[in-house]
C-alpha cells in the first residue's frame, strides 16, 4: 500500500463510520412497521421527545465534525480530540436490543473502523524538526 498521511487516513474512516450510521439508519426506516412505531411516539421503548432528537443531532455531530477536523488540526490537538470523539462515538453506536442482522453487521464495520482510528491516533508520531535526521 502506499503512504497516506494520517490526517487523511483519520477522516475517511470517520466518513467510513458516519456513512454506516447513515445506511443503517436507511436500512430501519424500510424495516416494516417503522412508521407506525414511530408515530406512536415510541422507539424501542423510549419516548421521542425534542430532548432526545437534540441529543441524538448532538451525539452525530461529532463524527461529522471529525471528518474535516480531522484533516484540519495539527497533531497535538487531533489526537486527544480523536480519543475523545472514539470514545463518544463507540459508546452511542450501540444500539439498543432488539438487534437484527444489518444492525449487527454495521456495528461491527464501525467497531472495525473505531479499533483502526484508536491504534492509529496511538502510534501517530510528531514530526520531526526540519532538518533533523530520523534513524530507525
Amino acid at each position: 500500500m502506499r503512504p497516506v498521511d494520517t490526517h487523511i487516513q483519520l477522516s475517511a474512516l470517520w466518513l467510513f463510520i458516519l456513512l454506516n450510521i447513515i445506511f443503517r439508519d436507511l436500512h430501519q426506516i424500510v424495516m416494516p412497521g417503522f412508521f407506525e412505531t414511530i408515530m406512536t411516539g415510541q422507539f424501542n421503548g423510549m419516548e421521542i421527545t425534542p430532548e432526545l432528537m437534540l441529543i441524538g443531532g448532538v451525539v452525530v455531530s461529532v463524527p461529522i465534525s471529525m471528518v474535516p477536523l480531522s484533516l484540519m488540526l495539527e497533531r497535538h490537538f487531533a489526537r486527544p480530540l480523536t480519543f475523545v470523539a472514539a470514545l463518544v462515538t463507540t459508546i452511542t453506536m450501540i444500539p439498543p436490543a432488539p438487534i437484527d442482522l444489518d444492525d449487527a453487521y454495521h456495528l461491527a464495520l464501525q467497531l472495525i473502523a473505531m479499533s483502526a482510528i484508536v491504534v492509529m491516533a496511538w502510534r501517530w508520531k510528531a514530526a520531526l524538526p526540519a532538518g533533523a535526521a530520523h534513524y530507525t
